[in-house]
């Protein structure tokens, strides 16, 4: 009875879908011929930006990204065929000798794999490019639109392309009750916790694949059943074992995988590959093996590499320079920057003290850690403005799925952790923690500050006038350099205005001598705003800065790659200002996101 009932469903769902794709198809291409998809004409176009918020060279860019990913892809597959045959061996049992290097290399592949998404035209990678460190690869997308376009061109997200490096180091989310805040889990927001495979980049890796916005798959199963048919899936088996992937999915399967998830015709349905349970069981395992390979390449020298100079000094082979040690000293002082990015170091004397001395009785700024990882793994809220630029705002329209990605427009907010914590964001997996919410409201995760400034080697800099490459920092991208970083958070409360960006004042500029208000009023961090750093002491400290750039011991793997172009001109004080918009007038936050319980406070969110 159960399995012909299944029957019935999967019959009539193969039909929707069927239907769906040629109609969406067609809607599309009607929807927008002015711009095309970057594989093929199957793949739909959406368009709800108003002019300027998408850049003008965003497709030959996104085509520019694919060939450097198949590039990589291609040295990856070159790299598995050299390894020699795996031996299993040993108890528990081992692949002697060639076991890190497969599951290494697993990952890589996995990562520049553009077949996992639905339309074939979207890697992990594509977000994520080795040389700026795995982030977004696209000097106008950072520029304007922020978030990066997904399989479905142009969905978009709502936040910066988080950088990998070091993130296989953060813990699984906790929340410490004498602190009274969070540390660990992934993504700005944590949500990635890692509560189940307790390890949260691994947990980070499984999101992508099944985000509406990026690679959109509407079932984990998707990837295992892509999976059973990748060029690599020799080692897949290598590594866990034949008959892995002998999953039997059903004859709609490629059908079902070929739309993006928030498809109408799936529903609420996050499951719509109809597998039975001991399959969808295998299909489990097997999207939980993605991630563990994915974690296994982000955690291996080739992506967190411990190779920037100032591993090289704290070695004692490499002597700062004068203005590399100026701006250190500013980092870990005046400046108070490691409160957050912590260096590892001042705990001890070194050498130890004279005898019948007290042990602790002077600080020389020995290092306690050889591998500081420049973070606290926790989430504050910097007070960022809101960013009119970013692309969620304008996703209020369906598009030819049938999916709105932001139905509240320009009411909404991003509350960061808060809203994961309310389960508005993703689901939280503890309800202990629903409380905590109101205090947690606009953090963002503290990322490393390991490879901030990692840039190609054409374009040696972050910083206008160049060459440089364009980033964007922060989750939301409103700042544009490192000069700009460290400004806002050296003059934040020192040039504060109850503006929205795009309206300073006549006679004040915007990021120089203006902030905007803050998105979020509520737990600002206010260990930072009037530092009193000088305009040379803001440099310096973007000098030190660059000194975290890996590469400098041995190569950065891949950061080869690039094929783009460098910006020249301009300053790095105003760089990015000649984007700006003038934020449109803010409706009240929408009560999807403020109206859930409970309630943020003290301050209402404007």
């Amino acid at each position: 009875m159960r399995a012909n009932v299944l029957s019935a469903v999967s019959g009539a769902l193969a039909v929707l879908v069927g239907a769906l794709i040629l109609s969406t198809t067609a809607a599309a291409q009607a929807q927008a011929p002015q711009t095309s998809s970057t594989d093929s004409s199957s793949a739909p176009v959406y368009n709800p930006y108003p002019p300027g918020i998408l850049p003008s060279d965003l497709n030959t860019e996104l085509l520019r990204v694919v060939r450097e990913v198949d590039f990589i892809e291609a040295r990856a597959l070159s790299k598995w065929k050299a390894l020699p045959p795996p031996v299993l061996t040993g108890q528990p049992p081992t692949l002697q000798n060639t076991g890190t290097a497969a599951i290494e290399v697993l990952g890589e592949l996995m990562n520049y794999d553009k077949s996992i998404s639905p339309f074939r035209n979207v890697a992990c990678a594509s977000c994520h490019m080795p040389y700026v460190a795995f982030s977004g690869p696209i000097p106008s997308v950072n520029l304007t639109m922020v978030a990066y376009p997904g399989t479905v061109h142009f969905r978009a997200g709502k936040r910066t392309a988080q950088r990998y490096t070091y993130s296989p180091f953060f813990p699984v989310l906790q929340y410490n009750q004498v602190q009274g805040a969070f540390f660990g889990g992934n993504f700005w927001d944590s949500r990635a916790t890692g509560y189940l495979l307790r390890n949260a980049d691994a947990e980070q890796a499984q999101h992508p694949p099944v985000d509406t916005q990026e690679m959109g798959n509407p079932d984990t199963a998707c990837i295992a059943f892509k999976l059973s048919k990748a060029k690599y899936r020799g080692l897949i088996e290598q590594i866990w074992g034949k008959g892995t992937l002998d999953i039997d999915f059903p004859p709609q399967t490629a059908q079902i995988c070929a739309l993006p998830g928030g498809a109408a015709v799936f529903g609420t349905n996050n499951t719509p590959v109809p597998l039975g349970p001991e399959e969808r069981t295998r299909a489990n395992i097997v999207y939980d093996h993605w991630a563990q390979a994915l974690d296994a390449y982000e955690q291996s020298v080739q992506v967190s590499a411990f190779s920037s100079k100032f591993d090289a000094y704290l070695h004692g082979s490499y002597t700062l320079t004068a203005d590399e040690k100026a701006g250190y000293d500013l980092f870990r002082g005046k400046g108070n920057c490691n409160s957050c990015h912590l260096d590892g170091r001042s705990t001890a004397p070194t050498p130890p003290p004279p005898e019948g001395t007290a042990p602790n009785s002077q600080d020389t700024g020995a290092a306690a850690d050889a591998q500081p990882l420049f973070t606290c793994f926790g989430s504050a809220n910097l007070g960022l403005p809101l960013n009119p630029r970013d692309t969620i705002f304008y996703q209020d329209k369906p598009d030819s799925f049938g999916f709105t990605a932001n139905p509240a427009g320009f009411a909404f907010r991003d509350l960061g952790l808060g809203s994961f914590l309310r389960s508005v964001a993703a689901p939280n997996p503890n309800a202990t923690w629903t409380q905590y919410a109101p205090t947690s409201d606009g953090q963002m995760q503290t990322s490393t500050a390991r490879d901030v400034a990692m840039t190609p080697a054409q374009c040696p800099t972050t910083e206008a006038p160049g060459p440089y490459f364009q980033k964007e920092f922060f989750h939301n991208g409103y700042i544009k350099s490192l000069k700009q970083l460290v400004h806002f958070y050296n003059t934040r409360d020192v040039y504060p205005y109850k503006v929205t960006s795009g309206h300073c004042p006549a006679g004040k500029t915007e990021k120089v001598d203006c902030w905007p208000m803050p998105e979020v009023p509520n737990n600002l961090d206010r260990t930072i705003g009037s530092l009193g750093l000088t305009d040379h002491e803001e440099d310096q400290i973007v000098v030190f800065l660059k000194t975290l750039s890996d590469g400098y011991t041995r190569p950065f793997d891949n950061a080869d790659t690039f094929t783009g172009s460098c910006m020249r001109g301009g300053s790095a004080k105003t760089q990015g200002n000649e984007f700006l918009i003038p934020t449109p007038p803010l409706p009240t936050c929408s009560a999807s996101i403020c109206g859930v319980p409970p309630l943020p406070g003290p301050m209402p969110i404007p």
